[in-house]
């Protein structure tokens, strides 16, 4: 079995020409970008944008990064264009807002469209059988993802895989949460996307990632790392690594090695450039427990209220500006202002709450984070020492 290929490579400033740099080193380290792209090929890059927002704030890829890259297809004669689906609002707002469009105008990229797609059948999925994937993943002839090294209560880690579910346009990605409630569903629904859209290429900024209340409310955490591979398991575990989480607790990727995307096994990866140990942080702020399968039904409602991690409120954070509420997948709301009383934060209805943790990825202020009951603490407890 040939191992795969993950190229780590030290880069500790978002300067343009420094990481530039740490990016050739990376793609020579696989073998250079012909592996991925040819000349005349119609590429649409896909960075991380899960909300339009600075990049200090380490919510999306750096425009250093998306530069660096989109620069280097663009070198070797790929058709380039880009775009990704936000959480909520149109593509081209929220590119804007963090930065990017202003680089792809400057590199004459084309804004693909993310805002609207077709239905495409995937007959050798795990799970789910079709898509409806955004027409300027369908208009390209491959992808390039370019997720964020950040931390997720639902699946503990986002990168590589997470990423495409940005290539499901506008809020069809929310029906996903409500028709797949459990992780580990979810996870695999991930999986089928990944096989179905083809990543080519995987590179991921570490350089300063996202720890604690992630992917939108927590600390920007300075790793000094960009990962590159054509493995988006593979790249995922090494980044698990990285922050001391075991590739096992992240759902995607037994699902992603069952469906042949990846590896996550150490043996079957190939670190090639910087050691990994010298990237280690085990004091990175992560939830290093698997999630726990919350599936529906009356009695598994009732046992997962009190064993599942839950999403809360933190009041004197919350600025009551209702997006949790407009995130919310389910109807009725699981959090809304139940009362009527807007002029407190909203509330939950946690036998209505499906564990998406929408409102959490989403919160503008990181009021919202993620609770686990003593019971389940406890139930986590005695299933580890078993």
């Amino acid at each position: 079995m040939n191992k795969s290929k993950v190229a780590l490579v030290r880069c500790d400033t978002y300067d343009d020409e420094k990481v530039a740099k740490a990016v050739q080193q990376g793609l020579d380290l696989l073998g250079g970008i012909a592996q991925f792209a040819k000349p005349g090929e119609r590429i649409v890059l896909k960075p991380n944008v899960l909300i339009g927002s600075k990049p200090e704030k380490c919510v999306t890829t750096h425009p250093a990064v998306f530069k660096a890259v989109g620069r280097l297809l663009r070198e070797a004669g790929v058709i380039v264009s880009y775009g990704d689906s936000p959480s909520f609002g149109k593509c081209e707002p929220n590119i804007k807002k963090s930065g990017l469009k202003e680089v792809g105008d400057e590199l004459g990229l084309s804004l693909a469209d993310f805002d609207s797609g077709r239905t495409v059948s995937h007959k050798d999925a795990l799970l789910v059988k079709s898509f409806v994937i955004a027409n300027g993943v369908l208009d390209s002839e491959g992808l390039v993802t370019l997720p964020k090294l950040k931390t997720h209560p639902l699946p503990r880690f986002t990168g590589a895989v997470k990423n495409q579910f940005g290539c499901i346009p506008g809020l069809l990605k929310s029906q996903y949460h409500v028709k797949l409630p459990d992780p580990y569903d979810f996870a695999t629904m991930l999986v089928d996307l990944n096989t179905l859209v083809k990543p080519r290429l995987c590179i991921m900024d570490g350089i300063i990632a996202m720890e604690g209340n992630g992917p939108r409310g927590g600390k920007p955490k300075k790793m000094s790392v960009l990962l590159l591979s054509g493995d988006p398991i593979a790249i995922d575990a090494t980044a698990c690594r990285i922050i001391d989480l075991d590739p096992e607790a992240v759902p995607t990727s037994i699902a992603g090695e069952k469906a042949g995307l990846g590896t996550y096994h150490s043996e079957n990866i190939e670190i090639v450039g910087e050691d990994m140990e010298s990237f280690l942080d085990r004091s990175f702020e992560a939830i290093r427990t698997p999630p726990t399968p919350c599936n529906s039904g009356r009695l598994r409602t009732f046992v997962k209220n009190r064993i599942c991690e839950k999403p809360v409120i933190d009041e004197t954070r919350c600025n009551k500006c209702g997006t949790c509420v407009k995130m919310c997948p389910v109807e009725p709301k699981a959090v809304d202002w139940h009362n009527g009383d807007k002029s407190k934060p909203p509330t939950y209805k946690y036998d209505r709450c499906i564990r998406c943790y929408c409102c959490q990825e989403n919160c503008p202020e990181g009021a919202v984070f993620v609770e686990s009951p003593v019971l389940g603490r406890i139930f986590f407890h005695a299933q580890t020492a078993s």
